[in-house]
């Protein structure tokens, strides 16, 4: 059963950075991607980015490019999203996400079958 632990959420200023982290266990292959979704109050769940965990093809959100990254440790099953030069549109309940057996990576919240229990991201201006 894999399971998915998020961690560094917290409230920041406006240019602020935040380090997000995911840890997996009872992962088993790593032909599988990992993405990161956010969900602001009354919105959709949309992504953030995601990375292919054997070929570490990244993809990123475009209102995100340029000041988040994605990185991972895969002798610690642990993906991070490093998150830059915050804006208070950035606000959202983050989570970490895992596919099963995947050969690409895809966007859609319904590819995902395993989920973390979010983590607050607060920006102010």
């Amino acid at each position: 059963q894999v399971q998915l632990v998020e961690s560094g959420g917290g409230s920041v200023q406006a240019g602020g950075s935040l380090t997000l982290s995911c840890a997996a266990s009872g992962v088993t292959y790593s032909r599988a991607c990992m993405a990161w979704f956010r969900q602001a109050p009354e919105k959709e769940r949309e992504v953030v980015a995601h990375i292919h965990v054997r070929t570490s093809t990244t993809y990123y959100t475009d209102s995100v490019k340029g000041r988040f990254t994605l990185s991972q440790d895969n002798a610690k099953n642990t993906l991070y999203l490093q998150m830059n030069n915050l804006k208070p549109e950035d606000t959202a309940l983050y989570y970490c996400a895992r596919t099963q057996f995947r050969m690409d990576c895809v966007t859609t919240v319904g590819d995902y079958t395993y989920w973390g229990q979010g983590t607050q991201v607060t920006v102010s201006s």
